[in-house]
């Protein structure tokens, strides 16, 4: 049997849902960075500690960015955001599970809400990585 080969028709979906992934994580790192000390007294974790979190959402949203711009999007590349994401919401669940984030009410809503939206995204590429390889 010949595989048949990944063309830009059949990542369409994959890269809409990278791209996707990479402005709603780059908007929410450049939030927490921007306003962290009002964002601090809202949802309850340092504001030190959402400085740290907006620069680091800010990188990987660049980077997931730069996966989903390539002319041939990398399957390992995708492979490995997906695990991040998942690692994400395995991570905000348990934050809020824990008290380990020191979280308002409000905050844990949020860290739960972040967390299906993140869910959510891999779900997406996991159906976009299939979709190109099977179109």
């Amino acid at each position: 049997m010949t595989a048949l080969p990944v063309t830009a028709e059949r990542t369409k979906f994959l890269r809409l849902a990278l791209a996707l992934d990479a402005v709603v994580t780059g908007a929410n790192g450049l939030v927490y960075l921007a306003f962290a000390g009002p964002v601090s007294t809202l949802l309850g974790p340092g504001a030190g500690l959402l400085r740290e979190i907006g620069i680091f959402l800010l990188v990987y949203g660049a980077a997931v960015g730069v996966i989903a711009s390539r002319p041939a999007i990398s399957a390992a590349a995708t492979k490995a955001v997906i695990g991040l994401n998942i690692a994400w919401t395995l991570a905000s669940v348990g934050a809020v599970v824990t008290g380990s984030a020191d979280f308002t009410t409000i905050g844990a809503i949020w860290a739960i809400a972040q967390a299906i939206v993140v869910a959510v995204f891999a779900e997406l590429q996991i159906t976009g990585l299939r979709k190109a390889r099977t179109l």
